[in-house]
This record gives C-alpha cells, structure tokens and sequence, in this order.
C-alpha cells in the first residue's frame, strides 16, 4: 500500500493547512470559547470549506459531492488539527455523509446530501447514553405507533448537536440493553416537536449538547437503513469516525511538536540555545 500521497490529495493538503493557518487560528477557538458563541463554530467559515469541496468529499457526484474520499478529508482533518480549529466536518462531513453513503435511500440521500455537501445543512449523530463509550449500550426505544414510531429517550454528548439541522438517532427497537441486534437508526429533524437539547461545555470546547427526545413521531420513511440492523451500519460509520478523529490528532500531535522543536532552537540560556549540546 502506497504510504505517500497522490498530486490532488496532496493539494487537498496544501490548501487546509494554508486555510486553518490564515482563517481558523487558534485564536479563533478562543474566542468562540471566550464569547460563548451559541453556535460554537463559524458559520461563514463552513461555508467557505463547503464551497472547497470539504464537506461533500464523501458524497458521490449525482448528490453534489466529489466522491474523492477519506483520504482526502483526512488531510484536511489533519490541518484542522493543527490549529484546534471548531468546524463541523467530523459530525457532518464524516459521520453524517458516511450514514446516508452506507445505509441512506435514494430518497434519503436526495433529500439530504446535496444540503450537507452545499454546507447548508449540519448532522448530528446521537448515540451515546453514558459517560463512557458503548456504542451498543441503548436505552432509548423507539416504539411503532400507527404507520411510523414513537421514539423517546435521553442522548449525551451529541458533536454539535446544539445546532444540528438533522439528527441521526440510535434506538432500540429489539432486543435489550447491550445488544447489537435490535438497534435502529432514525432520522430526526432538529426542530422537531418533542426534541429538547441542552448545550454542554466540553474540556476541549468541542460543540456538544444532551438531546433528550420526548415522544417524537416518525414516519416510516424515518428509517435509516433496516429496522433491527443499524449496528452493522454503526460498526462501519465509526470506523471511519476514529480514523478521522485520529487524523486530527494528529494534526495537533505534529503541531505541538514542531512548535516545541522551534522552541528548543530559538530560546536561549546563558547566551546558548537550550537544544544545543552545549547547553547541557
């Protein structure tokens, strides 16, 4: 496997690390922090990596994305990494394009992709129900009721769930705690009735919020993927969730690193840099 990176992915590269550098800081960060921004991110700022390409980089041609793929994102997960810059590409770009990619139908992918791509529409997924990570371990019940389903119960840490357009919520609809079978996923617009979210503060200043849903009504058309099987689909998004996630770290693990190799050759002590041998 080819460890080194093709001309465009490489001009991927080129451009994010210049565009984090330039347009997102890490000053940037602080001030969303300090100010208490209520959305946590920039909303132009999105745009603008929209209309890059970023946000469609999983999303085939026909619903107005590139298909040049995780590779690519990657590389711009990465430059993001360097400077803690606060977008929505792993909620949306990553998670959310991956579910609908994996498991959307052409109706689903119609209604939705082309917004996502265009930056214009921000998704969430909701999974977590505790304060560790259990993809499986769902309390929340989806129930059929008439034609469509009643969903209720309580979701933590949701990536920018505070300000998520369309949420993608796992639920138990068989089974019991703990079990892959019987999971389900939903499709859930942010503003429906019944949906409460309350934004968190995370250590990082990551966007979060608790998403508590109370007696929501679903259509049919809600489900994404099959009934009972969204654990294969939640295996596969969150693959290439921890893969991006990685990349990001990365991102600030190279920065932080080079930024103390700069140091050590720049800062002097009795008259000789502190890295030099003879220093020591």
């Amino acid at each position: 496997m080819a460890l080194t990176l093709d001309g465009d992915a490489a001009l991927v590269r080129e451009t994010a690390l210049k565009f984090f550098r330039e347009r997102a800081p890490v000053t940037a960060l602080r001030k969303l922090r300090d100010e208490k921004d209520p959305t946590g991110f920039s909303t132009a700022l999105w745009r603008d990596m929209a209309a890059l390409g970023w946000a469609g980089f999983l999303v085939s041609e026909e619903y107005g994305g590139s298909d040049f793929g995780c590779v690519g994102l990657g590389q711009v997960l990465e430059a993001a990494g360097r400077t803690l810059a606060a977008t929505p590409l792993i909620s949306t770009a990553l998670i959310g394009a991956s579910a609908f990619s994996l498991a959307g139908s052409a109706a689903q992918k119609r209604a939705h992709l082309p917004a996502l791509a265009g930056g214009e529409r921000v998704v969430a997924l909701a999974l977590e129900e505790g304060t560790h990570h259990a993809p499986f371990r769902i309390a929340t019940a989806a129930r059929q009721s008439g034609n469509g389903w009643r969903l209720d119960g309580e979701k933590r840490f949701v990536l920018d769930g505070q300000v998520a357009d369309l949420l993608i919520v796992a639920a138990r609809t068989a089974g019991s705690r703990d079990e892959p079978q019987g999971i389900t996923l939903f499709l859930v617009p942010g503003d429906a009735k019944g949906v409460v979210r309350t934004r968190t503060v995370m250590v990082d200043s990551r966007n979060a919020a608790v998403m508590r849903f109370n007696g929501i009504e679903l259509g049919e058309d809600a489900v994404l993927g099959q009934v009972d099987a969204g654990a294969e689909i939640l295996d596969r998004v969150l693959d290439r969730a921890r893969a991006g996630l990685a990349a990001e770290m990365l991102g600030s693990a190279c920065e932080a690193f080079e930024r103390t190799v700069q140091y050590l050759k720049d800062r002097k002590q009795f008259g000789v840099p502190i890295g030099s041998a003879r220093s020591s």
